[in-house]
């Protein structure tokens, strides 16, 4: 893919910078936009009550499948900040949804509400009402309504498990487009949370300029994500906790899940994604684990193309070879 080297790589203070750039300059954006894609850009999904509008983005290939398989898929940043339209800034420009549209998948890349704007489980609600949109409207859009994923990275690699795993009524939400199934086929997670009781707190692996910054938005007890997240949750304290958990929510016919983490992550552990494959496995589903040699979080130290492929490779045999109901 030529225009993958576009990228630079990132300067010493862009690897220790905590949350997006100050700014995005212009052109940014624009420069994840693959080649040979129709662009839905900005459709407004959900408009929660107290909130900002949310919005997401639709890449569907110019050729092959009509409609077209589809991947919907959400952004990292520790639930605190990031956005629809830059996969980690470090990594090749377009690499995520060229990839993606190479392979004949469109693209739905989506916003959630961060975390300081709204408790769990309204991001989980977010990701729900995402789905069901892209369902509700998938003949406007050139999608299969039958054959959608959830990939992500990070915080949005958690939300994807929990989006491949929750089926309890209680916690679909009522935001956006209602009476349709948020089920998704396929799930990849990139070195997401898996149970926030073994977590090790963040605040003794980030460096401490980037600690520093987390404290500066909002004091000491207010710099963990997973702290932030469950800050004023409708949910009682202890129910909250283990329903953010994916974990938890292992169940007997889950969808497929490729797990992919690096050996040498300190922020979220190896450990994290080998206790979702346990409780997949012991459940009955299909899951399996890719360890990523030398990597860090976001593949840190390690080109991340090949967990790209992986991830693509998985979502084009499963997208292309099973269904999922679109019961209401």
């Amino acid at each position: 893919m030529n225009d993958h080297d576009r990228s630079s790589g990132p300067t010493d203070e862009e690897q220790t910078r905590v949350g997006p750039p100050a700014f995005l300059a212009p052109g940014t954006a624009e420069r994840q936009h693959p080649h040979g894609a129709r662009f839905h850009p900005s459709l407004t999904y959900s408009i929660p009550d107290g909130y900002r509008p949310l919005h997401l983005d639709v890449y569907v290939p110019e050729r092959g499948l009509a409609p077209s398989p589809c991947v919907i898929w959400i952004h990292g940043g520790a639930w605190l900040f990031g956005s629809r339209q830059t996969p980690p800034d470090h990594w090749p420009e377009g690499l995520v949804f060229q990839s993606a549209i190479d392979a004949g998948l469109a693209v739905v890349s989506i916003d959630y509400r961060h975390s300081r704007e709204a408790p769990f489980p309204a991001q989980l609600h977010d990701a729900k009402a995402a789905v069901r949109y892209v369902r509700r409207f998938a003949e406007d859009l050139g999608i299969d309504p039958d054959r959608i994923g959830a990939w992500g990275e990070s915080a949005g690699g958690h939300l994807a498990a929990l989006l491949g795993l929750v089926d309890d009524p209680a916690l679909e939400g009522t935001e956006g487009v209602t009476g349709t199934s948020s089920a998704v086929t396929a799930v990849v997670d990139f070195y997401g949370v898996s149970d926030v009781d073994t977590m090790p707190s963040i605040l003794d692996s980030l460096p401490a300029e980037v600690l520093e910054v987390l404290v500066g938005a909002g004091g000491i007890e207010h710099a963990d994500p997973t702290t932030v997240i469950l800050a004023n949750s409708p949910l009682p304290s202890a129910d909250a906790r283990r329903l953010l958990s994916p974990v938890n929510h292992a169940h007997p016919t889950p969808p497929p899940f490729l797990l992919v983490h690096g050996d040498e992550d300190t922020l979220v552990p190896l450990s994290q994604s080998e206790q979702l494959l346990t409780a997949l496995l012991s459940a009955g589903g299909e899951a399996d684990l890719i360890p990523v040699a030398g990597a860090a979080h976001v593949f840190e130290g390690t080109d991340p193309a090949p967990s790209i492929r992986h991830a693509v490779d998985f979502l084009r045999s499963r997208l292309t070879s099973g269904t999922t109901p679109t019961a209401s």
